[in-house]
């Protein structure tokens, strides 16, 4: 079925010609069609134009049966592609956030049992179908927010049962929800406490347990390690790295929230698709990320949440590298998916141009999922994964009233969700 959009006040991050990703100066630019529409047809962006084009008037002829949308002076954006979020969790921990407004830090919250291993010991008490319904709830919150595709990493199981339970999660949100799914095994998200004298143990359960049995399935896309001060060391990291590769896994590295931990340079040196995080990024990280096909990926709403440095922004641009964003969507850093809010922080924090975060939540997060060849921006032959704003001034908008949905009407693979 033909679903046709007309009276666009603007398209936004149109392409002409597909990219796979935007870097440097070239981020601060956007590619708009003003006064235009744009035909659906069987879940794929088949055209678009001008209103006062003739194309639209034969079109109009020729399409008797679509659906007619009278956008009616609204902006039409591509859907946010969210490259790292750990949604799939049990409960919350607010406690641990009052905990931080007294004084305690993330790393001595996580020395008390708090942390990633609190979430862990929740998970482990939460059913396969209740951890189901309460991430159901979750993917529906963020495409109300505009999000039509996200990455979403296990990682609070810390041993193979369940961690395979937060997968078979995954899998089932895949099946069973609109929105594109990439799913990232993480049983490198921290050191359980058991082994915390011999983490190398931990380690070797996962090269040799965890991997095999998470690749028999073929429960997951990617592979992920914290590769950070207190979690896994580069060493550690690039054994894990080494035997996923084996099983097809591709890499997408934590690295450098908290310290220079050679978390970049052991990710670029392992092909990684990402490299995410990166508050503590110098000259070092900067040089070995131009050189390599590796996405930094930014995740401003920790940052935001934990108090934590901001990374340096502009002097990576200004060195020609591309950027993404991400929500970090998890209870401990990140409550929140809202994909238009981590927009905002980009602007008001990390201080890039409106231009400069929509490339960064939609071309370059696209190829941080490893999607950009299907989502990211608007052109023909894409998944049709966009969403109708409300009347706003312009796209400029978005990160600039930071606490509201702008969101009017989202459109997943052709279908309106409602």
């Amino acid at each position: 079925m033909a679903l046709l959009l007309s009276n666009i006040k603007s398209i936004i991050q149109i392409e002409e010609q597909t990219r796979k990703w935007v870097a440097g100066k070239e981020m601060s630019k956007l590619n708009t069609l003003e006064n235009s529409w744009l035909l659906i047809s069987d879940g794929i962006i088949k055209d678009f134009g001008r209103m006062d084009s003739e194309d639209f008037k034969r079109l109009v002829i020729n399409q008797p049966d679509a659906d007619i949308i009278d956008v009616n002076n609204k902006l039409v954006i591509p859907a946010f592609c969210d490259p790292h979020t750990h949604l799939v969790y049990a409960g919350s921990r607010e406690k641990e956030f009052v905990n931080r407004i007294r004084g305690l830090s993330y790393e001595e919250i996580a020395r008390r049992g708090g942390g990633i291993l609190n979430s862990a010991k929740l998970l482990h008490e939460t059913s396969e179908q209740d951890l189901y319904q309460q991430s159901l709830k979750r993917i529906w919150e963020i495409i109300r927010f505009g999000t039509g595709a996200v990455e979403i990493k296990s990682g609070y199981g810390l041993n193979l049962e369940d961690e395979l339970k937060m997968l078979r999660v995954i899998r089932r949100l895949k099946e069973t929800t609109p929105v594109e799914i990439r799913s990232t095994f993480l049983g490198a998200h921290a050191i359980p406490a058991e082994y915390k004298m011999n983490p190398d143990i931990y380690v070797d359960i996962v090269i040799n347990e965890m991997i095999p049995a998470v690749s028999g399935e073929n429960l997951a896309d990617y592979i992920d390690v914290f590769c950070d001060r207190g979690f896994f060391t580069p060493k550690q990291t690039g054994r894990i790295l080494e035997q996923a590769s084996r099983y097809g896994l591709i890499p997408k590295i934590h690295a450098n929230e908290l310290d220079f931990s050679g978390g970049v340079q052991t990710g670029v040196k392992q092909g990684a698709l990402s490299v995410d995080h990166l508050e503590y990024t110098g000259d070092e990280e900067i040089g070995c990320l131009l050189d390599s096909e590796t996405m930094p990926t930014l995740l401003p709403g920790a940052s935001f949440f934990l108090g934590l440095k901001d990374p340096p922004v502009r002097k990576m641009i200004d060195a020609g590298l591309p950027l993404a964003l991400a929500s970090d969507y998890n209870p401990g850093s990140s409550p929140s998916g809202n994909m238009n809010f981590i927009m905002s922080l980009g602007c008001i924090r990390l201080k890039m141009l409106p231009e400069e975060v929509i490339n960064a939540v939609t071309i370059n997060s696209a190829y941080a999922m490893g999607l950009e060849k299907t989502h990211g921006s608007i052109a023909r032959g894409k998944v049709a994964n966009i969403f109708i704003t409300k009347e706003i001034p312009g796209y400029e908008f978005l990160p600039y009233a930071f606490g509201s949905n702008l969101v009017d009407t989202v459109i997943l693979k052709g279908e309106i969700q409602n």
